[in-house]
Order: C-alpha cells, then sequence, then structure tokens
C-alpha cells in the first residue's frame, strides 16, 4: 500500500493562549482529492502553514509522503503549493513568471503547462503589475498543475477565478487524479467541494469534526420528502429516522435519517401518487455539524 500523502499525529499549534489547532489526526490517501473545510479561525491556514514547514507545531508531527514536514527542502520537492492570496513579482510577465517558478519548484511538465495557459485563457505577455486578482490566481494554479507534483496543496484555490475558468479548475483537478497525484483543497466554494472531492474534513475551533465521501455525510443527515396520496395517509410513526414537518390534504411532508426501507414499505402501503426526495447539500449539512456543536 503507498505512503499517505499526508499524515498527522496529535498535530497542535498555539499562540500565546489561543490554541490555533488542537491535536489533529489526518490521513489523507495518495491519489484522492481531499476537501479541507471549516469557517474563518477554524484553523485550515494553521494547519497547511504546518505541513509546508512555514511554521513549527507545538506538538505533534506531519509527514509528506513519510517525509516529515519539518525537512523543507526534501517535502517541497515533493509538493506545489496555491495559496488564498497570490502575490507575484510585479514587473514580470506571466511568461516570465511561469519560467521562475518552473526554475525553483519540483518541475515542470512544459507542454501541459502550454495547454493549461491555453486553457485558462492566460495572456503571458503582460506584466504582473497589470493581472487582476484572477489572473494572478491563473498563473499560480498553471504553475503548480504543470509541476506534476505528487501533492498539489491547493488554498482557496479559485477565489477570483470566473464560473468558466472554475470548470476548468474542476477538469483540472480530475486529471491529475487520474493521473495518480493527491489534491488537498482547502475551499469555501462548497459545490466546488461536492464536485471534485474523494472525501471532506470538517474542522472547528482548531479541532477535526469528521471525516467522510461526500456520500457518506449526505446519509449521516436528513432527507426530506413530500409524498402526495389519495385515500388513507401512510403510517410513517413508528419508522425509525422519521420525523413529521408538515401535513396537509392529500400531502405529507417529512424528514428521513438513516436507511429508507421501512419507509418505503410503508409508503408502498398507501396510494402514493407522487413522491419528492432532497436530498441535503454540503453546505447543510456543514451548517448542521456547527449547529449541533453549538448546541
Amino acid at each position: 500500500m503507498p505512503a499517505p500523502a499526508i499524515r498527522t499525529e496529535n498535530l497542535s499549534k498555539s499562540y500565546g493562549s489561543v490554541q490555533a489547532l488542537d491535536g489533529l489526526e489526518l490521513t489523507v490517501h495518495a491519489g484522492e482529492v481531499f476537501g479541507f473545510l471549516g469557517p474563518n479561525g477554524a484553523g485550515k491556514s494553521t494547519t497547511i502553514r504546518l505541513l509546508l514547514g512555514l511554521a513549527r507545531p507545538t506538538a505533534g508531527r506531519a509527514w509528506i509522503f513519510e517525509v516529515d514536514a519539518g525537512d523543507v527542502a526534501a517535502a517541497h520537492r515533493l509538493l506545489a503549493y496555491v495559496p488564498a492570496d497570490v502575490a507575484l513579482w510585479p514587473q514580470l510577465t506571466g511568461a516570465e513568471l511561469l519560467e521562475l517558478l518552473a526554475a525553483t519548484g519540483p518541475g515542470t511538465d512544459s507542454a501541459y503547462r502550454a495547454e493549461l495557459v491555453a486553457r485558462f485563457e492566460l495572456d503571458l505577455s503582460r506584466p504582473a503589475r497589470t493581472y487582476s486578482t484572477g489572473n494572478r490566481q491563473k498563473v499560480a494554479l498553471v504553475a503548480a498543475f504543470a509541476t506534476r507534483a505528487p501533492l498539489l496543496v491547493l488554498d482557496e484555490p479559485t477565489s477570483g477565478l470566473d464560473p468558466l475558468m472554475e470548470l476548468q479548475f474542476r477538469r483540472t483537478v480530475a486529471e491529475a487524479r487520474d493521473n495518480g497525484q493527491t489534491v488537498f483543497l482547502c475551499s469555501h466554494q462548497l459545490a466546488e467541494v461536492e464536485a471534485v472531492c474523494d472525501r471532506v474534513a470538517i474542522l472547528r475551533a482548531g479541532r477535526l469534526v469528521d471525516v467522510a465521501t461526500v456520500p457518506e455525510l449526505r446519509r449521516l443527515h436528513r432527507s426530506e420528502v413530500t409524498a402526495e396520496f389519495t385515500g388513507p395517509a401512510p403510517e410513517l410513526t413508528d419508522v425509525a429516522g422519521f420525523e413529521l414537518l408538515g401535513r396537509a390534504d392529500g400531502m405529507l411532508r417529512f424528514s428521513l435519517a438513516g436507511p429508507p426501507a421501512a419507509a418505503l414499505r410503508a409508503l408502498a402501503a398507501a396510494d402514493i401518487t407522487a413522491l419528492t426526495v432532497r436530498e441535503p447539500s454540503l453546505e447543510e449539512i456543514f451548517l448542521d455539524y456547527y449547529g449541533q456543536a453549538d448546541r
């Protein structure tokens, strides 16, 4: 079995009396797209800084493909990083920037880089000082993906991109996974995470709330069902996970947690004329986690 792309043991970081990260135990498998979610102040940026060796942990350790993250030179030969706020040398053109980044990073696939430049519609002839936030982001994304590095650490990588470019980003992430690379994606764009990630970790107040696949996260939470019927209403009160949300003549609206088999049997015994099931979005699940934690 290949070594994990990222592994942490009791990874912790405090700044004075502030505990930014508290005992993080995380394993990111090689070749997966892993979403890392949490509100501002949850500890996401601190985690990334520790993984990149830009800060030292107060306790615990982190490894990049079994290389200690504290060995920055060795770890950085295995990864490429896109920060949330990309800063570029203002006097250099896009072409010069890509050449510089290729010379200082873990290598580059020049043919693939040219393909990415076209895909992201990046004008390489202009100096960086003329670039918008989105174009600065494109330079960083093209440079990172073109390295073909085993691990890509992406922190809010689509900030400033328009919807068409976000679709290109998703396509490129899928290509990286198909190529056997690992993508560690820190994002507030939950639709993006839902579209590209294999598994998701949720962080709150420096602590890990859960790690699961997107379908597993959805199964942990309630689906909303609306049933229209003629004749007697279906009898669902004894169904595990059933919660009544509303009732009217010929209509029943309820939420359901867990396996649906028992509810389907009860519905099949009634004269159902229409049935609608709405799955919760990742955003609703995400907010529900924090609601539970607050309670």
